[in-house]
């Protein structure tokens, strides 16, 4: 299928020269109030996660001590757009098996600003940080109704890993997708 063109530029390359003008790096302590704001509002909103798990994806500032919070922002703004935990190594990543792995959790991007490649920004940032951190496999989970984030994913590169699949609490059963880096 041949992208629409826009002015001699595909969709694509619009798409992309977008993503090149959002700056991610990483959270400050000021964008915690946003983070939580935005995580627990998303999952709420979207169906995911009981009152125990909204708790938790509210609290930014644990998140901080057991992973690198990246952000991307809104150009002209400063506005987060978006954010993801990257989790190197340690219990926060429930599903790394091996110091070789890399995990990113909780990638949420504000309904407003989707379709701007903001999850795809965080996600490459993820693979950059853990490939310069001397992992060589990024591993996620995910719920089974997130179908947008698992287009995404696999559009990256990701398969699935069902042998990996797993429950934090009864009831939920979460999907893991990886990646070589």
């Amino acid at each position: 299928m041949v992208a629409p063109s826009l002015g001699g530029r595909s969709a694509y390359a619009a798409r992309v020269v977008q993503h090149a003008r959002l700056p991610v790096g990483p959270a400050a302590p000021e964008d915690y109030g946003r983070i939580a704001e935005l995580t627990a509002g998303v999952y709420r909103d979207e169906g995911y996660g009981n009152e125990t798990y909204l708790v938790q994806l509210a609290d930014v500032a644990g998140r901080a001590e057991q992973a690198e919070l990246l952000v991307a922002r809104d150009p002209g703004t400063g506005d987060v757009l978006g954010s993801v935990a990257l989790v190197l190594d340690g219990e926060f990543g429930e599903v790394l098996t091996s110091a070789d792995e890399a995990g990113f959790r909780m990638l949420v991007v504000d309904p407003a600003a989707r379709g701007r490649g903001v999850g795809e920004l965080l996600v490459r940032a993820c693979l950059e940080r853990a490939r310069a951190a001397g992992k060589r496999r990024m591993v996620l989970s995910t719920e089974r109704g997130m179908h947008a984030a698992h287009r995404l994913y696999e559009r990256l590169g990701f398969s699935r890993l069902p042998e990996r699949d797993w429950s934090p609490m009864p009831g939920i059963r979460l999907l893991v997708y990886a990646r070589e880096i």
